[in-house]
């Protein structure tokens, strides 16, 4: 009768649709008269089955998981009719003893439910399902024949095999030890950064050592983390006898492997010798001149199609170079007269402050990046700028002139060069954006224009941008056409002249306030969270913040991890605020996590996020980043440089960032701003939140604030959610 009710409702969706290449539907294999005492087992399988077809949120006999109807008719044929045949062979079958028969009976529902639980923790997706039952129909049969499973395992995803040699009916499988292998093998193939963890499953695996050389040149740092511990994996790459790997093995002993490592392409190539980078170590100049020395020799090699290993660790190091030896302690002295606060800076040549300005650009003072620029200059015999980017072979080039744009030095660098090469440089600037494989030099055009006021400039830059357009739509290359065809709109719509509603043309809901309807829950409450990190400021800004909130207007409750304000009055707000628990023990990510955990099971989703800690804790924030955020303060240091990530979690979200420093006294100013308007039940208007700021600040502070960009003036974020929009219309267009 189950398999009449299925066959009948696939009668009647194949004649209410039409499809191009129709489905034919498995032929049922009548069920034999089954013992009362096995009748049970099938119950529970049918059970199973049903609860299967209710994973989707509808209660009927189907489960709808696509919409492609195809796909739907042959998982729901494998779920009801495949499922019922193997029962039915498992009855019919004489060569399966009475014993036998419940443990195939139970391994099939063991299957069932395997996917089911999978299904649920979204580790397994839906349509893997019609494979998870092929493949233990086949296995079934193979085992039977008493061979190994592990050539089904080799056909199918790693999730699938995972399935079947957890299974009860397979556990003893002559195969499952080599499918182990298969497995693991196939989830390194899919997941490569995570390599080394997945072969510290099982180090003595066959491909082991090919596993281990072949991680050497992909990704070195991952091998390095794990070359030097003291357990099988780490004994296992010390013994690889590969020149790279040997290499490799050798820095992680060291205590100082750390400072070699960013050399390693050199090292292994016989460029430089461990001795030329020991004699340095001591000396930070000459440790940052070779640094940088390096980065420009990787730059030359990287415009000839050569990749050296690890350049982007080599990058890291230099940036924390830089911003240690330079820019903190100018940063620090920004009281001082110029002869002392720069002090610093005086042996440098232009190609070591060159990377000072470049690099430092989310931890350096406006200031300071002025005093940067200007003795770039005076370094030089002769001050021409394009010299300059010929010495560094043009190496971060288009942030250079994004950085000197946001800091209206831009004009001043152009007029240090040729009007023509002036003029390629800016066009170049502007094109080849459709070539990468990030969206990061779209968006740094986009908040360059923003910062741009020489009209000029501005009138060359557009010109280039339609040029590009119309060879995107020539060339038929859609990604330029998206990119170029958002920055022209974007752009136009900048002139008040155009009346451009740039929101409109762009699909992008207002950019100009958040209304105060979005950031409620359906009980009319907002729900805010902070990000607090256990550093020494962390603590301390922590610690400062409720002074803002006090008890007639707000009720404070703490839990082990977290503290909570509720208003008492207005608009019902409530306020989560992880405690900045020891960091070095990661005990304020553990809280973090904790409270993150409640908010989801009370079904409590925060629109407003904020981040309340330095620059180098903005990724934690942004990983735990609920979907349900509206507004987002990355309250930090180049939080500016972070707005993709978090637009991939919350594409419509309206961010507040700084293009350089964060400071705790901008960021309480803010954030009392947005919650003392959202209590009188008003909606964020961005232009009038700004205006009313303004006049908080003086000095330093006001330079500060100026850093900060509004959601409106985000042209970044509205490029990168405007291409979003894009990319998701041109997938809705190709189904």
């Amino acid at each position: 009768m189950k398999q009449l009710i299925y066959l009948l409702s696939c009668l009647l969706l194949f004649s209410s649709i039409s499809v191009a290449q129709p489905f034919t539907p498995t032929i049922p294999i009548p069920m034999p008269s089954v013992p009362t005492m096995r009748q049970l087992n099938h119950d529970i399988i049918d059970k199973t089955q049903k609860l299967i077809t209710r994973l989707d949120g509808v209660d009927d006999d189907e489960f709808i998981i696509s919409s492609v109807d195809t796909v739907n008719e042959k998982i729901n044929d494998a779920l009801h009719i495949i499922v019922d045949n193997m029962q039915a062979n498992v009855e019919l079958n004489t060569n399966i003893s009475e014993n036998n028969k419940y443990k195939w009976l139970r391994g099939i529902n063991d299957m069932l439910n395997a996917f089911v639980s999978g299904y649920k923790a979204k580790v397994v997706k839906g349509n893997a399902l019609y494979n998870i039952i092929i493949a233990y129909r086949d296995a079934m049969d193979i085992e039977l024949n008493n061979q190994s499973i592990k050539p089904i395992v080799e056909k199918y995803d790693f999730e699938v095999g995972e399935i079947l040699i957890g299974n009860f009916a397979l556990k003893t499988n002559i195969g499952i030890p080599y499918c182990h292998d298969v497995i693991l093998y196939k989830k390194i193939q899919r997941y490569p950064k995570k390599t080394m963890s997945l072969l510290s499953q099982n180090p003595q695996a066959a491909f082991a050592d090919s596993i281990i050389i072949s991680n050497a040149f992909k990704d070195p740092e991952q091998l390095y983390n794990y070359a030097a511990a003291p357990n099988a994996l780490g004994k296992k790459i010390q013994s690889v006898n590969h020149p790279l790997v040997k290499q490799i093995g050798l820095l992680a002993l060291m205590r100082t492997g750390r400072m070699y490592f960013p050399f390693l392409d050199n090292l292994y190539r016989g460029k430089i010798t461990m001795e030329n980078i020991t004699k340095v170590l001591n000396d930070s100049l000459k440790y940052y001149q070779l640094l940088v020395q390096t980065q420009i020799d990787y730059a030359n090699r990287v415009k000839n199609n050569d990749t050296p290993l690890v350049m982007k660790v080599l990058t890291n190091r230099l940036k924390t170079k830089a911003v240690e030896l330079y820019i903190t302690p100018i940063n620090g002295l920004h009281d001082e007269k110029d002869n002392i606060r720069f002090a610093c800076l005086e042996p440098l040549t232009p190609e070591d402050l060159y990377y000072v300005a470049v690099l430092g650009e989310e931890e350096i003072y406006t200031s300071s990046y002025l005093g940067v620029y200007k003795r770039i200059f005076e370094k030089m015999k002769h001050p021409v700028s394009d010299t300059l980017l010929n010495w560094v072979h043009y190496d971060y080039y288009k942030k250079f002139i994004k950085i000197a744009a946001n800091y209206n030095t831009l004009d001043d660098f152009l007029r240090r060069m040729n009007k023509d090469n002036a003029e390629r440089l800016m066009r170049n600037f502007v094109s080849g954006l459709e070539k990468t494989t990030s969206l990061e030099d779209a968006v740094d055009v986009a908040n360059s224009y923003a910062s741009i006021y020489n009209p000029k400039i501005k009138q060359l830059i557009l010109s280039q941008i339609e040029e590009n357009l119309l060879q995107s739509e020539k060339e038929e290359n859609k990604r330029g056409q998206t990119i170029y065809n958002l920055l022209n709109i974007i752009f136009q719509s900048m002139d008040s002249t155009k009346k451009i509603d740039v929101a409109s043309r762009l699909g992008i809901t207002g950019i100009y306030q958040m209304p105060i309807k979005n950031l409620k829950d359906s009980s009319g409450r907002i729900i805010i969270q902070q990000f607090f990190y256990g550093d020494k400021d962390g603590k301390t800004v922590f610690n400062s913040f409720f002074k803002y909130y006090p008890s007639p207007l707000w009720k404070k409750t703490e839990t082990e991890n977290w503290v909570e304000l509720h208003t008492t009055k207005g608009v019902p707000i409530s306020i989560y605020c992880n405690k900045p628990l020891d960091n070095e023990a990661d005990l304020d990510i553990k809280a973090q996590e904790a409270l993150g955990r409640y908010l989801e099971e009370n079904e409590l989703y925060p629109t407003i996020v904020i981040h309340r800690g330095h620059s180098y804790f903005v990724g934690s924030t942004i990983d735990q980043l609920p979907s349900s955020a509206k507004v987002v303060l990355l309250g930090s240091c180049g939080g500016y440089q972070r707005l993709n990530d978090v637009l991939e979690t919350c594409p419509e979200a309206h961010i507040i960032s700084s293009k350089q420093t964060g400071t705790g006294a901008v960021n309480i100013n803010l954030i009392n701003a947005i919650i003392n308007t959202i209590r009188l039940n008003k909606n964020l208007n961005w232009p009038t939140i700004w205006k009313n700021l303004e006049t908080h600040f003086t000095g330093t502070s006001k330079e500060r604030f100026d850093d900060y960009v509004p959601p409106h003036k985000n042209l970044g974020a509205i490029f990168i959610m405007a291409y979003q929009i894009a990319m998701q219309q041109e997938e809705s267009d190709n189904e």
